[in-house]
């Protein structure tokens, strides 16, 4: 006489790229992105601005840079935010969708106030100084947000410094304004990616 057995496995969950928890983000492709943003986006411009620029470039060939490297952040980021999501709970999946959601909100925000402000001031030459400033802001304070709800001090601390020169920036005129943002933003850039790769590392290890 036979017998059946019927044995439920119960399958793992699945576990996010580079052996981090659920719901922890892996930034590094991100950071990378980012910071080659700031680093020729804003570096191009204080290179090539001013009274006495060191080198000529073409008007748009900064921005572009900063556009390519702004997008391809992007790119990092919704990636590494999706797979952090696999294995994570409901709370954290929908917290994670806020998140999402506040970049959208944030930037345009930012849009109607520098559109607002440069039309009542009639100085629409302002706009120069106020988008790259208000960019690294809004993206230094997201980046707070990030880090309190994931426990990332990594990423929150990034955002501290990011807001913080973006509107100390403010105090210079051009180039010095895209002097501080290429060497203190993009620096900061440069130590959170070598410092976020020790992280992923040490979760590796971890696990």
């Amino acid at each position: 006489m036979s017998t059946a057995t019927l044995t439920t496995r119960t399958a793992p969950a699945p576990v996010p790229a580079a052996g981090l928890r659920p719901g922890d983000v892996d930034n590094r492709a991100a950071y990378v992105g980012f910071g080659l943003a700031w680093l020729l986006g804003h570096g191009g411009a204080a290179l090539s601005r001013g009274d006495d620029p060191l080198v000529v470039l073409p008007e748009w060939l900064p921005m572009a840079l900063l556009g390519v490297g702004l997008l391809a952040g992007t790119v990092f980021a919704t990636r590494a935010a999706l797979r952090s999501q696999r294995g994570a709970d409901t709370a954290d999946v929908f917290s994670g969708r806020l998140l999402g959601l506040s970049w959208v909100v944030g930037f345009a925000a930012l849009a109607l106030a520098i559109t607002g402000l440069t039309s009542s001031l009639d100085m629409p030459e302002l706009a120069d100084t106020l988008w790259p400033a208000g960019s690294g802001l809004m993206v230094g304070l997201i980046y707070l947000s990030e880090g309190a709800a994931r426990r990332n001090v990594l990423h929150y601390g990034l955002g501290v410094w990011l807001a913080l020169v973006s509107t100390i920036a403010l105090s210079f005129g051009t180039p010095g304004l895209f002097q501080v943002l290429a060497a203190a933003g993009g620096g900061g850039y440069v130590v959170a990616t070598a410092l976020e790769f020790r992280r992923v590392a040490a979760a590796r290890r971890r696990r």
